[in-house]
């Protein structure tokens, strides 16, 4: 871990890289439920960098993550893959305002 600081120190960016699988639901249906916002969940399963991000986070350091998402075995469809990087590149105050929508 202290290598991967060292590097850091001098403007390296470490890559980490993980699975991911794309969620999108929605809440049971129920008549008392007020909640009809659709819920996206982008979750990362980390399989390598596991160092580089400790060490990262013990640096205050940024990491890139190189996110191999699994589209077969997500609760999401093809047109949601495909709006998945536009989505992600918004600032995330804007992401969650167009979310509650």
């Amino acid at each position: 871990m202290a290598e991967y600081g060292e590097r850091m120190a001098q403007g390296t960016v470490p890559t980490a890289v993980a699975v991911s699988t794309l969620d999108r639901c929605q809440p049971a249906v129920s008549l008392q439920s007020t909640d009809e916002y659709e819920h996206w969940g982008l979750t990362h399963f980390l399989l390598n960098g596991h160092h580089k991000l400790e060490a990262a986070a013990s640096a205050g350091r940024p990491v890139q993550l190189l996110s191999l998402l699994a589209m077969d075995e997500s609760l999401s469809g093809p047109d949601d893959h495909h709006r998945l990087g536009a989505l992600r590149s918004q600032p995330s105050l804007s992401r969650g305002a167009r979310s509650a929508r």
